[in-house]
């Protein structure tokens, strides 16, 4: 199997060539890093596009939402799908407002959709997004009821087609700019979970239920 999921015909990046990415394990590792992603899709002649929470397994990704979501809906309806996914990594600040920009790592992705259909596949897919939004979580709350399994839409992408556009390091200062006292660099940035904040209805109301272990791990890793 190629490395590359690009360039094609949907994929091939023409403004700023040189950011370009098309390796596979680029692109997986932007998307899995991700916190959500961006869906497109025509309804009643008109381009929409939804954020929604996403998971990948190989080339497949994971999309779900209400059974009446209309963008789910027409891309199922269609057949095919695009998605995309966007890291905001901090500020590029260059010596102009020209050629300042920010420092990003994006994904734009086009596949084949199909409909999960098998209720204990969708169970499994379920879990499987709660774990990509916070890892181990699945395995610490109540298992998804019958009902809601059957009240969520879970959509399959396969990724046929890919590209990547990565944004980083030095700003691109013409020379000319290059002697003038203006400040010129990078700011990063990142995600910061904060302390956590219990609920105090039910079996929390008395403060015995611990912070669980995924969040103490989520904290950690900061």
């Amino acid at each position: 199997m190629s490395d590359a999921l690009g360039p094609g015909p949907k994929s091939r990046v023409r403004r700023l060539p040189a950011k370009a990415n098309y390796n596979r394990d680029t692109i997986f590792a932007i998307i899995d890093e991700a916190p959500l992603c961006h869906v497109a899709g025509i309804v009643n002649g008109a381009a929409v596009v939804i954020p929604t929470l996403h998971a990948r397994e190989g080339h497949t990704l994971y999309l779900h939402g209400s059974p009446s979501n209309a963008v789910m809906k027409a891309i199922v309806e269609r057949g095919e799908a695009c998605v995309s996914v966007t890291l905001y990594d901090g500020l590029r600040l260059a010596r102009s407002g020209f050629e300042s920009s920010i420092a990003y790592r994006s994904v734009v992705l086009f596949g084949a959709v199909s409909l999960v259909r098998d209720d204990a596949e969708k169970a499994r897919v379920l879990d499987m997004f709660v774990d990509a939004v916070l890892p181990g979580r699945a395995g610490e709350v109540r298992a998804m009821s019958d009902a809601e399994v059957r009240l969520t839409m879970v959509v399959a992408v396969r990724i046929e087609e890919a590209s990547a556009k990565v944004s980083s390091g030095p700003t691109d200062d013409p020379d000319e700019d290059l002697d003038l006292p203006v400040w010129s660099g990078t700011v990063p940035a990142r995600i910061l979970f904060g302390t956590p904040i219990p609920d105090a209805n039910g079996a929390m109301a008395d403060g015995t239920v611990p912070v669980p272990a995924s969040v103490t791990r989520l904290l950690d890793s900061q």
